[in-house]
């Protein structure tokens, strides 16, 4: 595979560059010890899982809770880091139960203080980090090391791509999901090819946004809430993510002429209702670009490129590759720096 990353201006972008590569190193590297994970975890057979994690790490944690729910058929809750961090109010049900805590950096106070709190009760703890020397990952039972590198954007990109890879991997052995296993090893080429499918002809449809709606379902939904947060730390958009579904409930009054709307459509059966839903949109006179199959593009004002993969999961992270390259090119055109978003720190120190 070709690293593009050399050529590419920003280290938000480059570094987006790096993920292909990195994510097929990470299978090869990490193929013992997640066979070793699935196992236990099979032999654990917990009642429920719960993830641990915030900002984008929290959108991976959705993605983990769509595939560890349709997949191995585990309910999965997402625990609030304030409850074992301020509130030191874990619960007793935690004994023998997966938490899967998720953080680049693994060094959040509020993340280390929880997991400790989740331990007290007996709780297993998996550690997905991008350093695995890392507080958080000493402290993990199972510790996963995603193998980004170093990632120095405030903006996580390559990160958050290889902990979707890592998430999807523990979650196929954990299943036994053959289809997805056997899935897995096109990671490599099917990123390189989301890279290299431009997505900025949606540039100047967003370039003066000032709010918009971003939409996704099932597999997706996790990507569109990360792309939200994306356009807020890069571009300064007021974006907000919904359910393909659930943004008939209320948010769509928000949308008339004019207004963007970005939508990740699924390849799944989650697409179900989405050629109409951007229909409705595009009736309202909003600009409307997507990304999905082509037969539910039809209503979209402009229909991003995809990739050549029938794989739901892969889809959907082949997706967010796509998108950030949008993000960085959104970002320049606005006059704004995505490397160095204001206010905010690689390492975000709460409690």
């Amino acid at each position: 595979m070709t690293d593009h990353s050399n050529a590419i201006g920003t280290l938000m972008a480059r570094e987006t560059a790096q993920a292909p590569d990195r994510c097929a190193q990470q299978l090869a590297r990490n193929a013992d010890l997640m066979r070793e994970a699935g196992a236990r975890l099979r032999k654990l057979a917990p009642p429920f899982a719960a993830t641990l994690a915030r900002g984008s790490s929290d959108h991976a944690a959705a993605f983990a809770k769509v595939l560890l729910e349709t997949r191995a058929g585990i309910p999965t809750l997402s625990h609030a880091p304030s409850i074992g961090s301020l509130y030191g109010a874990t619960s007793a049900h935690f004994r023998d139960v997966p938490l899967i805590a998720i953080s680049q950096s693994g060094r959040s106070p509020d993340l280390i203080a929880a997991a400790r709190d989740a331990k007290r009760q007996g709780a297993l703890l998996i550690a997905i980090v991008n350093d695995a020397e890392a507080p958080l990952a000493q402290l993990a039972d199972i510790c996963i090391p995603i193998h980004a590198g170093p990632e120095t954007s405030v903006a996580a990109t390559k990160s958050f791509i290889a902990t979707l890879v890592a998430l999807t991997h523990l979650v196929t052995e954990w299943s036994g999901d053959k289809a997805l296993l056997d899935a897995l090893p096109a990671i490599g080429p099917t990123l390189q090819d989301a890279l290299a499918a431009d997505w900025t002809g949606a540039v100047p449809l967003f370039k003066d946004a000032r709010a918009m709606l971003v939409l996704g379902r099932g597999l997706t939904l996790p990507i569109a809430g990360e792309a939200a947060l994306k356009l807020k730390e890069t571009s300064r958009v007021h974006a907000e993510a919904f359910s393909i579904a659930e943004v008939a409930h209320g948010p769509m009054t928000l949308i008339g002429e004019g207004d963007p709307v970005l939508a990740f459509g699924p390849v799944d059966v989650a697409r179900e209702g989405l050629h109409d839903r951007l229909a409705d949109f595009r009736a309202r006179g909003a600009k409307v670009i997507a990304a999905g199959l082509d037969e539910d593009m039809a209503g979209a004002t402009l229909a991003l490129p995809g990739v050549a993969t029938d794989h739901p999961v892969l889809a959907a992270i082949a997706q967010v590759q796509s998108f950030y390259g949008l993000a960085n090119a959104l970002a320049l055109a606005r006059g704004l720096d995505p490397d160095q978003p204001p206010h905010l720190a690689k390492v975000t120190r709460t409690l």
